[in-house]
């Protein structure tokens, strides 16, 4: 292969395909790699999802697009598709340098130089509190290799490699949980991906191979000292949104935020923003929105219990597809039910209970607020009943009323129990207001609570949390910490279960055995002899047991 000169518009899509197979092939490497800012495995996944954006964008393109088009359609679909922390910074990233294309018939060392620099420089206005050692660097140095050798376009990307695959390696000094960790930047790495792709595209450069997985070591450690500023691994929650507001607020915005997060990137303009926050208080980082704007697509990610829901999802998708996705067959109810589930076994016990539509989701892995809007309108009726099922989708799933042109009654279950309680009162032949009532009252009448095990030490109100401790929580918190299921599971019911109550259900997840099952059975009969218990199996992920207590 010839070396080129200049890329054509055909050629820089090109580049962009390229670096999307890349980031496919290199996702699960990306994710191993991923412990910082949270060690939740997700930064190539996220980055694959955006690029994917910009390349459904791109392909609805003509055969012989202009620059500019392909420059419009980067800048467009990363912006709309940008997921997660990396995501976002990459999307910004895509978008100042491809702002610098504007106006060019073809991209010359020069133009493809001011474009990288432009994007270090856009990246890092985006994010609140920059850290080195992060993609950040890597993208810095890439635009400085670029800069420093602008003679011929094989020199700058050749260049610009060289110095950002330095930067990359230089990650581990800058960040001590990356040292300590024994790896660099994910980010970083995803990104030196995009710089390949630009080399095999000029010069014929061979692509890189994706290392095997198991060659990969990551040192687990807990992290114990603030990363720059402030401890962002501490923060619990991932809040992520698209933002319409007037450009001028935008900066009033981004102060509410430091507030009440970090990991702050808000990238966007013309009106449009795409915002992305690590925060412990979710229902302040939306209301912030709302004195800039319009909020829509709100996710919201629990970091803490990421890494092990994604996977579930990945490998329950199909299953679940199975088991719900499209409506029931038959005639539509006057009020369908749609619900978010977690676990095959929960699909088939809500549609036993009259649920018409199933939306995978959970804790974790949150359905977007186009996902419940298109559940909703798909459902076929005259009116719905949404169960966000978890207090994470809850604010998600409130949104819906005010986007379609239906009656949609939204009622309030924080968790798969309460929501097949809820489902006890249901009436498909009511209205969607009417059963917002009757459905909540009969979901408040559940206590929740459930047995997970501890991923970090931890100082609750019940005690001292080691690590690999089983813990029984309610909506208020640790209740019971033990060194067995069962265990934790008696301290659990020892402080909720009163005279009052009549029937405790159990659903069995993932890590549930049937001699756990037998023992958590046995002690409630022995200690709580007139109260009925009846067991189900959720296939639930994190959570071995759910309970409900009623």
């Amino acid at each position: 292969m010839s070396v080129i000169t200049t890329l054509t518009a055909g050629q820089f899509r090109e580049v962009v395909t390229t670096y999307a197979e890349l980031l496919r092939s290199h996702k699960d490497v990306i994710n191993r790699l991923n412990v910082y800012p949270v060690p939740d495995g997700d930064t190539g996944t996220n980055m694959t999802l955006t690029i994917e954006s910009v390349v459904s964008e791109i392909a609805t393109l003509s055969s012989e697009p202009t620059l500019d088009e392909v420059c419009k359609a980067v800048a467009h679909g990363s912006l709309m598709g940008a997921r997660g922390n990396s995501g976002v910074i990459l999307s910004q990233l895509l978008r100042g340098l491809v702002e610098k294309f504007k106006g060019a018939e073809e991209i010359s060392a020069e133009i493809l130089a001011a474009g990288l620099t432009n994007a270090d420089l856009l990246a890092r206005q985006a994010v609140a509190r920059p850290i080195e050692g992060t993609i950040l660097s890597v993208a810095r140095a890439a635009a400085v290799g670029a800069s420093s050798s602008k003679s011929s376009l094989d020199a700058c990307v050749h260049a610009s490699r060289y110095a950002a695959a330095a930067a990359l390696a230089y990650t581990p000094e800058q960040l001590p949980v990356l040292k300590q960790a024994g790896v660099v930047d994910s980010g970083g790495t995803g990104l030196l991906l995009l710089i390949d792709a630009l080399c095999h595209v000029v010069t014929g450069d061979a692509l890189p191979q994706a290392p095997e997985l198991d060659s990969i070591h990551v040192v687990a450690t807990e992290s114990s000292a603030p990363h720059g500023e402030g401890n962002i691994a501490d923060l619990r929650y991932e809040v992520m949104y698209l933002l319409d507001a007037d450009d001028k607020k935008i900066p009033a915005f981004k102060e509410v935020w430091k507030g009440i997060g970090d990991s702050i990137v808000i990238v966007g303009g013309d009106g449009l923003y795409n915002c992305h926050i690590h925060t412990d208080d979710i229902g302040a980082s939306i209301e912030a929105a709302l004195d800039a704007g319009r909020p829509r697509d709100i996710r919201v990610t629990d970091l803490l219990e990421e890494a092990v829901e994604e996977k579930w999802v990945r490998e329950a998708t199909a299953d679940l597809d199975d088991e719900g996705g499209e409506a029931h067959e038959g005639p539509v109810p006057r009020t369908a039910v749609v619900a978010v589930v977690v676990g095959d076994g929960v699909g088939r016990i809500f549609r036993s209970l009259g649920v018409w539509t199933l939306v995978k989701g959970g804790q974790s892995m949150n359905p977007s607020t186009a996902e419940l809007v298109a559940a909703v309108k798909d459902s076929g009726a005259e009116q719905v009943i949404l169960l966000p099922n978890n207090k994470n989708i809850r604010p998600v799933a409130e949104q819906v009323a005010n986007l379609i042109d239906l009656p949609v009654g939204v009622v309030p279950t924080n968790s798969i129990v309460e929501g097949f309680a809820a489902l006890l009162a249901y009436d498909p032949d009511a209205s969607a207001e009417e059963n917002q009532v009757a459905m909540a009252a009969s979901a408040a009448h559940v206590i929740a609570a459930e047995i997970t095990q501890a991923v970090r030490d931890t100082e609750t109100d019940a005690g001292l949390v080691k690590v690999g401790d089983w813990i029984g929580l309610n909506a208020k918190g640790v209740v019971s910490i033990a060194d067995s299921i069962s265990l934790a599971a008696s301290g659990l019911f020892e402080k909720l279960v009163t005279a009052e109550h009549e029937l405790i259900t159990i659903i069995e997840g993932e890590g549930a055995s049937a001699a756990n099952t037998r023992r958590i059975k046995e002690s409630l009969a022995e200690v709580y002899p007139d109260i009925e218990v009846e067991v189900h199996h959720g296939g639930q992920p994190l959570y071995p047991y759910l309970f409900g207590i009623e």
